[in-house]
């Protein structure tokens, strides 16, 4: 099995270019450190933390329809249906699922998944 790094998506509504082309159909790349702290640098985040959004998807929506890019004007000029349908799917993306590990019960013999809780690790 392969490991994912691109998700393709389709918008609720789409983004309508100049033209009047409506694209809905596009793809997500995983996020890396440098999507999620270069951004901070930027000054129109400084004057407004909520552009972060902005700059984040611009970096991450790697294809829009048959645009020949995603910039931070394609986002801004989104619907916001499907700005909220392109957070949601990075947060659902970007977050760590629980890693598990699979043992045998010890009581019924049966293979189970017992999750892995990194906090309550004691010393090693």
């Amino acid at each position: 099995m392969a490991f994912q790094t691109e998700y393709d998506f389709v918008l609720p509504r789409g983004y309508l270019d100049r033209d009047g082309i409506l694209h809905r159909e596009g793809t997500m790349r995983l996020a890396n450190a440098a999507d999620e702290i270069l951004p901070l640098r930027d000054p129109r985040v400084q004057q407004n933390p909520g552009y972060l959004t902005i700059i984040l998807l611009a970096r991450v929506v790697t294809r829009l329809g048959s645009l020949s890019g995603v910039d931070t004007h394609v986002i801004e000029n989104l619907f916001t249906m499907d700005l909220a349908y392109l957070q949601d799917l990075y947060q659902r993306i970007n977050t760590m699922e629980t890693p598990v590990y699979k043992t045998v019960c010890p009581h019924c013999g049966e293979e189970i998944e017992v999750p892995v809780n990194f906090m309550e690790a004691g010393p090693f």
